[in-house]
């Protein structure tokens, strides 16, 4: 696959319980700088955009989020219309916190309390994918791995974040970054509808709908998640 000639470094902004594997099938698109930032430590939303802006010094980089991490690209957009020159949200959603929300995030931060990372990743992970991609024993091993290189202690703090975070649609139709939007069609967490609400919203951007994937887009189906974002980040003529 061509690489793309990326015109500032690239921050790759991870999701919930989410690490660099997420983006193992990415990040080989590139070419120059990038940078993966660590959130396990980060308690808010606040906390994570501080850690990814840090990432690099250069006057303009390119935010590309998944999940969560999305909500904190969209964030750092925000507040640093100036130095973020393309935005990429992925698997994501720009709504404030729902009452059924907060009783779920609860129950399962519960869950991961009592039971440990290990029963949280066997109860969560099953419904983040597509259900054709659940036989596939190299991404479900990885994914299971990547949960469980996380703590208990973690999780509740990416979950306080999340259910503390801002009301992104509050401010969408502000945001002037070219914007890919990208999801996958099985997506039952963050579905279809979330993304076509915030690309009408959103005053530049594009919607890409990739076929045979769950939530963890970027691996359930990561060359088509790349080939997007070469076509998106290649220099136009």
């Amino acid at each position: 696959m061509m690489k793309p000639v990326v015109p500032a470094p690239v921050i790759l902004i991870p999701g919930l319980l989410s690490d660099a594997h997420v983006w193992r099938e990415v990040q080989p698109a590139f070419d120059g700088e990038v940078h993966i930032p660590d959130l396990r430590e980060a308690a808010s939303i606040q906390a994570m955009v501080d850690r990814s802006l840090a990432c690099s010094q250069a006057s303009e980089i390119i935010l590309i989020g998944h999940s969560m991490g999305a909500r904190v690209a969209m964030e750092a957009a925000r507040q640093a219309p100036q130095r973020v020159k393309r935005l990429v949200l992925i698997s994501t959603g720009s709504h404030p916190l729902a009452p059924s929300e907060l009783a779920n995030r609860q129950a399962i931060t519960a869950l991961s309390r009592e039971k440990g990372i290990e029963a949280l990743a066997a109860h969560w992970l099953p419904g983040m994918v597509w259900a054709g991609n659940l036989d596939r024993s190299v991404l479900m091993d990885g994914l299971t791995a990547m949960v469980c290189r996380m703590d208990p202690s973690i999780h509740a703090r990416q979950i306080q974040a999340l259910i503390n975070r801002p009301d992104a649609s509050s401010y969408l139709s502000e945001l002037r970054q070219e914007t890919l939007l990208l999801v996958g069609r099985e997506d039952r967490w963050s579905p279809v509808t979330q993304h076509t609400y915030m690309a009408n919203k959103l005053p530049h951007s594009q919607l890409r709908i990739i076929e045979e994937a769950g939530h963890f887009l970027p691996l359930e189906q990561g060359q088509k998640t790349a080939e997007a974002l070469r076509q998106f980040l290649s220099p136009r003529d």
